[in-house]
């Protein structure tokens, strides 16, 4: 019995493949799976990347290409109207902090379930249930000058200082910011809420016990709960100020007046569908994604420092 039962065992390890060949073996079946993805990927990314680096060193009109070489990207670094357009990307960064602050607010009313909470969280909805093309279109009567804001300022007296914010250079940025704000409320605050639920409530019922106010409990319970969500949500409000303010743009200010609302993904707009250069629409696309990328990876890279 014991004779036949050994001759079975050593038959079977025989039979059975070894241990590196069936690592080998999953290797490539990881491999083939993996294949299909990395090709599309190639398709819709790659190839297009590159594609438009390499039309960032021609003048191509849409029709002929006719290649230039780093004189292009000469050119395009001596326009004024470039460092305008980034110029007002920067400017338009110091809205970030209102599109932080006032969903946190906004939240943490939601939370808490203050007098009015449900008003607050139609308001905090309401951005993200319609398209930015509808915001610019309510926002563009808004500011305009027989728009709802003068109006408003007529009905409370103040009828002298009726303002044309989108008509003038120096205010129709701050429109747009303003514009930008409201539309990033419902994204963020939404986020925020996310990480407010996953708070435990006892850590309050605690501090509430021990005598902590509202303020205490925010600054030393909430605020520190919730520090990986507001960096996330920092991130994306950043990268969106850079590359998500086209529909507003388009529907509101057209990037005028002058270039006072024109930034970088607008350029990129303006120079190839309205002066047909495609390619240098493609360099500044490839500067676009550039600095977008770069700050992604910068703040990605401090919030991994300071977790660690």
């Amino acid at each position: 019995m014991s004779l036949s039962a050994s001759l079975s065992a050593s038959s079977s390890a025989r039979r059975r493949p070894p241990a590196s060949l069936l690592v080998r073996r999953r290797r490539r079946v990881g491999v083939l799976l993996v294949i299909p993805a990395l090709a599309l990927v190639g398709l819709l990314i790659a190839y297009p990347i590159a594609q438009a680096v390499y039309y960032s060193f021609t003048n191509w009109d849409g029709l002929s290409t006719q290649w230039v070489g780093p004189s292009a990207w000469t050119q395009a670094f001596h326009n004024p109207t470039m460092w305008t357009a980034l110029k007002n990307n920067a400017e338009l960064l110091l809205s970030v902090p209102f599109a932080l602050g006032i969903p946190l607010l906004v939240a943490v009313m939601l939370h808490q379930r203050v007098a009015g909470w449900k008003i607050f969280r139609s308001i905090y909805f309401l951005p993200t249930a319609i398209s930015w093309v509808v915001i610019g279109l309510v926002a563009e009567h808004f500011f305009a000058y027989s728009g709802t804001l003068n109006s408003l300022l007529s009905d409370v007296g103040l009828g002298a200082v009726h303002t044309n914010m989108l008509g003038q250079e120096n205010e129709a940025l701050i429109a747009l910011g303003i514009t930008f704000i409201f539309s990033m409320i419902g994204t963020n605050t939404m986020l925020f809420l996310t990480g407010l639920a996953t708070l435990d409530p006892s850590l309050e019922e605690a501090a509430r016990i021990d005598g902590a106010g509202a303020w205490r409990i925010f600054r030393h319970i909430t605020l520190p709960h919730l520090s990986r969500f507001i960096q996330l949500a920092f991130v994306m409000t950043v990268i969106s100020a850079f590359s998500a303010l086209f529909s507003l743009i388009f529907v509101m200010t057209g990037g005028g007046p002058g270039y006072s609302t024109t930034t970088m993904e607008f350029l990129v707009y303006q120079t190839g569908f309205n002066q047909s250069q495609f390619g240098t629409a493609a360099l500044y696309g490839i500067i676009l994604f550039v600095i977008t990328a770069l700050v992604g990876i910068v703040q990605l890279r401090l919030i991994g420092a300071k977790e660690s």
